[in-house]
């Protein structure tokens, strides 16, 4: 009887382990992944907008052997704003369960602390976003970070490779605050590079809510005499070049640039162009313009890609301007790819899907290829950058080219073929030709001889010298004499003074 018993358990036993083994087979098999992005489309990286570029990775990845490894990849996107909300929601999902990976948020003040809980819960994190110098520093708190746009500071190094080649020596920068301080951490990228290779900067932040600003920032830039990178919303670009024409500072004695790296009206993307009466002249005044953006791909498969997410932004109501394929949505796609590719590798070698430091390994220091073309993270979990320099190229058409690429991988610098290298040629503060103090005064005119006014000037000139001259002459005869006269008192004396104090010390060694 108990031999017939302990059979019926172990055969009731055996049948429900299929069952439990399968359960847990498929709790195993999916990967949890966590956006956090805004709601609000107002952002250009919202979860409407980035969606259908994660949706266009997952289906690469299913298609694909050497990134399939048999999961089933499941999305969770979570309201992130761009404060404390994004922290908030990463922790009330990760008690339910946590991720696997989190994707975003793109905010530095939002990222800043779930990158932090990421990394102490080993949970890879990857971002087309906190891209400020202070995310950097892995080793300390952000050591699960993967960036897959290019930083700040990647951009700081096309400049620096610029100031190299052309020889330039001062730079002025000016950024524009907003309520994300984009243009802030875009400057500081720049400024930290330049400084670090010893070039002299000066910097200027501006509110154009204030109207008397553009003054403040013509006379600063008139007095740096630098190359002029600039950071601001289109429109106020448009205004600054405007009021630098007007002074006649387009004209080669500076070199205006404009740091574009979104790809958005929202940010400024290098137009003079509004249809308004000062149309004509903001053509001509960014003519002294050039535009620092992300190098473009013309890969194929990037322009199906940018079809299908447009269809689907136009589905949902969302804007699809031809700009709307921006570097978030890119970089997005992207990190999903990348994470996909070292999960693969970290399963062949007999790790699991919860060795989050195993897989950050996996990500960085590596080159894979992504839907705009190869994309470089370098061994410090941070993507190099490829940027290109844009200038009006037809100053009658008012029309735009690239002029120059930057590779960040080997970080070099190449001008583009037949184009005129004056465009990069800063004249000199002493140029004869260059216009000192107010810029709103016409030069004076020259003429072929001394006018009458140089005449007698130097005339006047020579008489007030010879005055000068011969009063000096008397002065010193006189006070020559007077200085005679005086040391012949004053012997007589220090001689009798002298005799005193000698008397004196005698009388006092003797006492003591």
């Amino acid at each position: 009887m108990p031999c017939l018993l302990f059979l019926c358990c172990t055969c009731v036993w055996l049948l429900v382990l299929p069952v439990k083994i399968s359960a847990l087979s498929n709790e195993d098999s999916d990967i949890d992944v966590l956006v956090l992005l805004p709601e609000e489309n107002s952002y250009i990286f919202s979860i409407p907008r980035v969606r259908p570029a994660i949706d266009y990775a997952l289906k690469s990845i299913n298609s694909n052997e050497s990134l399939n490894s048999g999961f089933n990849f499941k999305v969770h996107y979570n309201n992130s704003n761009c404060g404390n909300q994004a922290l908030f929601s990463f922790v009330e999902r990760s008690f339910q369960k946590k991720p696997d990976v989190v994707l975003g948020p793109v905010c530095e003040y939002a990222a800043a602390q779930v990158v932090r809980m990421a990394s102490y819960w080993n949970i890879p994190i990857l971002s087309a976003g906190a891209l400020a110098s202070g995310f950097g520093t892995k080793k300390a708190e952000y050591t699960h970070l993967t960036r897959v746009s290019p930083a700040y500071s990647k951009m700081g190094e096309a400049f620096g490779a610029m100031f190299k080649h052309f020889s330039w020596k001062k730079a002025v920068l000016i950024y524009q605050e907003d309520k994300e301080r984009n243009c802030f951490f875009s400057i500081e990228g720049v400024y930290a590079v330049l400084e670090a290779e010893g070039y002299h900067t000066m910097t200027l932040a501006f509110d154009l809510r204030h109207p008397m600003e553009i003054e403040e920032i013509i006379k600063s830039i008139q007095e740096s005499d630098g190359i002029v990178v600039m950071c601001a919303a289109s429109n106020d670009i448009r205004d600054i070049m405007l009021a630098a024409h007007r002074r006649r500072m387009t004209n080669g004695d500076y070199i205006f640039f404009n740091i574009e790296l979104f790809n958005s009206t929202s940010y400024g993307n290098g137009s003079w162009k509004r249809g308004d009466k000062n149309d004509a002249e903001a053509k001509q005044a960014y003519a002294a313009l050039k535009t620092v953006t992300l190098l473009r791909s013309v890969k194929p498969e990037f322009e199906r890609f940018s079809m299908e997410v447009n269809r689907s932004l136009q589905k949902q109501g969302v804007s699809g301007e031809d700009d709307s394929i921006n570097m978030f949505i890119e970089g997005f796609h992207d990190a999903l790819l990348l994470y996909a590719l070292a999960l693969h590798e970290v399963l062949k070698n007999g790790y699991s899907k919860k060795d989050g430091d195993k897989i950050v390994q996996h990500m960085w220091n590596r080159t894979f290829e992504g839907i705009a073309g190869q994309v470089s993270i370098d061994e410090n979990g941070d993507r190099d950058g490829d940027f290109s320099v844009i200038a009006i190229t037809d100053p009658e058409a008012g029309t735009h080219k690239v002029v120059a690429n930057f590779y960040g991988k080997n970080q070099s610098f190449e001008v583009q073929p037949n184009v005129k290298i004056d465009m990069f040629i800063q004249r000199l503060p002493h140029d004869e030709n260059r216009v000192h103090g107010n810029r709103d005064t016409p030069p004076c005119k020259s003429s072929g001889g001394l006018g009458e006014s140089a005449v007698t000037g130097i005339v006047v000139g020579a008489l007030l010298g010879t005055a000068l001259l011969l009063a000096f002459y008397f002065f010193r005869k006189n006070y020559r004499i007077t200085i005679e006269r005086r040391i012949q008192t004053e012997e007589c004396d220090i001689g009798k003074h002298r005799q005193l104090r000698e008397d004196s010390i005698r009388s006092n060694f003797s006492a003591a």
